[in-house]
């Protein structure tokens, strides 16, 4: 076992836990949603013992994500403002040039993103001039230095070995929510779906980036069903994103109530203890965060945010005051992994 160094982590690399802080995959929905209950201050300390354990150096990924294909899904998720049947103002566009996408990665590696998102409204991947636009995307994201990643719906095992040729560090798949509410959210695509996209990507060698929402009336219960869905993969997840949910007007989902704090903070430190070498992203829902919950959620394990104007749809922080959040923490971030630019 190799020991953490303390330099950068990089997306082929991760921190090796200690020997006495074995990983799990062996997770009961019982034991997980007990540690979820535990009293908050208790959970907060062993999440973050587990984080300083595994996590040496006070730094985080910052990530940034950009839609270069809005609007016009055909899928029914009922949170999801870029589905075509919801009426939420959201207008279907064509897939971004290449040099529009490059010139946004730029920006965001200018702003201090180490990780940049390319996000695409399908349901599934399909083959032909849209996915070879894609690929020079993602060969164009790695020359400038930064990590890549995609999120693009289902994928076949072909597609996902493309992609990494292409020199894809990650991508991106939510279960979304626990298996047992997952047909009350969305009805057009399977949890095996979804989970088979997860087995292709891992096969292809490409890190995944894997997690859910909470705030779509669930139960506790059902929050650590999706946690131990994530934790007992032959693999965890290299990156979790928790997102809270976004209630857009025009969803289904519209008057969900928002997520209180402590609840992220619950399901962050959780995940924290059940996966410690992952990056826990806190994602959507920060907008709605003033300063010191999002460092609570950063001491609960959080070690990764998605910053930037926009979060694909809706609103996340601006640059500038991420920035500035993270220098008044004294927090940095995590430099890019950047291997040789793939062949063009």
């Amino acid at each position: 076992m190799t020991t953490f160094t303390g330099h950068a982590h990089t997306a082929h690399e991760r921190p090796a836990p200690p020997a006495e802080l074995p990983l799990r995959h062996d997770w009961t929905v019982a034991e997980v949603k007990a540690l979820y209950e535990s009293p908050l201050l208790d959970l907060v300390y062993r999440a973050q013992s587990v984080h300083r354990a595994v996590w040496k150096e006070n730094k985080v990924q910052l990530a940034s994500l950009l839609s270069i294909k809005t609007g016009g899904c055909p899928e029914d998720c009922s949170y999801c403002p870029q589905a075509a049947r919801h009426d939420t103002g959201v207008k279907a566009e064509k897939l971004m040039q290449l040099d529009e996408v490059l010139s946004s990665a730029k920006q965001a590696k200018d702003a201090g993103a180490t990780r940049f998102c390319m996000g695409a409204a399908w349901r599934e991947v399909k083959d032909g001039p849209q996915f070879d636009s894609v690929l020079e995307m993602v060969k164009g994201v790695k020359a400038i230095g930064l990590e890549a990643c995609c999120t693009l719906g289902m994928i076949s095992q072909t597609q996902a070995k493309k992609l990494k040729a292409a020199g894809l560090d990650a991508y991106n798949h939510n279960l979304d929510t626990g298996e047992s509410h997952y047909g009350d959210i969305i009805s057009t695509r399977t949890y095996q779906d979804r989970l088979r996209t997860l087995s292709h990507v891992r096969e292809a060698g490409i890190e995944v980036c894997s997690g859910g929402i909470i705030g779509m009336g669930e139960t506790v219960e059902q929050r650590a069903e999706l946690l131990v869905a994530l934790a007992n993969q032959p693999k965890h997840p290299e990156s979790v994103p928790v997102n809270a949910l976004v209630a857009v007007e025009g969803t289904p989902l519209e008057k969900q109530q928002p997520v209180e704090v402590t609840e992220m903070v619950r399901m962050i430190a959780t995940a924290r203890l059940m996966m410690p070498t992952s990056m826990v992203r806190l994602s959507a829902g920060r907008m709605q965060m003033s300063e010191e919950a999002q460092l609570l959620c950063m001491l609960a394990g959080a070690n990764s945010l998605f910053f930037g104007d926009k979060l694909l749809t809706t609103g996340n922080p601006a640059y500038d005051s991420d920035m500035a959040l993270l220098q008044k923490a004294g927090v940095k971030p995590l430099l890019p992994s950047v291997d040789k630019p793939a062949a063009q």
